[in-house]
């Protein structure tokens, strides 16, 4: 979103404390939305984590794989390796492997050439769970 200011950067950190599951949910949606993921990294890998509500987790996770790029699937791949609840590991399972962008023969090949990139990060969360993708795409060749 070129339009994300201060004051919806402020307002959406602030709803990511909301006891709403809903109003957590929109400030995920919106937060995926911020030019530069790194200033609100923390923030949504807590909201791609919460337990109280995997709505919040889904919703989150959509916007993050939207955005098309390797932060947004960085993001989703990092929270998935540190979740410890089946329920919200689940969910980001499914949202990663129901992405309709990847069902294509080019979203695909995006997809691989990112989790490529990914099977190399520093943080070894990250790059495991891609490896473990990547392993689970060569099975289904």
């Amino acid at each position: 979103m070129n339009g994300f200011q201060d004051q919806e950067l402020i307002d959406s950190l602030v709803a990511a404390d909301s006891s709403s599951w809903s109003v957590r949910a929109a400030a995920g949606r919106r937060l995926a939305a911020a030019p530069r993921l790194g200033a609100v990294a923390d923030v949504l890998h807590r909201l791609l984590l919460d337990v109280q509500d995997t709505a919040v987790t889904s919703e989150t996770a959509v916007a993050l794989l939207a955005r098309g790029d390797l932060a947004g699937l960085r993001a989703v791949l990092a929270a998935r390796a540190d979740a410890t609840d089946q329920g919200t590991a689940d969910q980001l399972g499914a949202e990663l492997d129901g992405d309709p962008r990847w069902m294509t023969g080019d979203g695909l090949a995006e997809l691989i050439r990112q989790l490529q990139a990914l099977a190399a990060d520093a943080d070894p969360g990250v790059r495991d769970e891609a490896q473990r993708r990547l392993s689970l795409l060569r099975q289904d060749d």
